[in-house]
């Protein structure tokens, strides 16, 4: 009787001590693993703000290009109109999802006008067009440089998200996944105009 209850006078403390260790290691782990995607969230949120300055100054730019193009397509209002309108809604979109989206058809409509320029051999030879042309590429890139950060640091999150066992945490965070900023195949290619 003394030997058993020896035993189970040093057994019970250590199987405390054990799970206490294990039940700090899993706050521990949690805690790290929130603080993770807390971070992530952050960062896919400062990678969006970077794209929206240069958007914003892109949006600054298309008045002074569809004007300029006005004053030599006067029979292209149908394009223009698209162009202002596709930035309107560009400039009142809100969420992430709903500012792809107007970019996507913002990206499409400035491609036509630049094919419509195409046409007009005095306007392509426009210092102010030309200008305002070199200030788009500019801006161009650099929303491209800012877009590859912002898809990144969201494949880093929707891969925690997704990931055994931080999805635990994310679920309990009730996070969802968030959208990459892509442009369609269209865009990616030079404008071709044949006549």
């Amino acid at each position: 009787m003394t030997l058993i209850s020896s035993v189970t006078q040093w057994v019970w403390p250590i199987v405390i001590a054990l799970v206490v260790i294990l039940v700090l290691a899993i706050v521990i782990w949690w805690i790290k693993t929130r603080n993770a995607f807390v971070m992530l969230s952050h960062n896919v949120e400062e990678g969006f703000s970077t794209i929206d300055v240069s958007l914003k100054k892109r949006y600054d730019l298309i008045p002074n290009l569809v004007e300029t193009v006005k004053g030599y397509a006067t029979h292209e209002k149908e394009t223009l109109s698209a162009v202002m309108s596709a930035r309107s809604m560009a400039l009142n979109a809100k969420s992430p999802d709903e500012k792809i989206a107007a970019e996507k058809q913002l990206g499409g409509a400035i491609r036509n006008i630049i094919a419509v320029a195409e046409a007009y051999p005095q306007l392509k030879a426009d210092a102010q067009f030309i200008m305002l042309q070199q200030q788009l590429a500019t801006l161009e890139n650099e929303i491209s440089q800012h877009r590859k950060y912002y898809n990144g640091v969201v494949k880093q999150f929707n891969n925690k998200l997704l990931m055994f066992p931080s999805n635990i945490v994310g679920k309990a965070m009730h996070l969802e996944k968030k959208p990459f900023f892509e442009i369609e195949e269209a865009q990616r290619e030079n404008v071709q105009v044949k006549f």
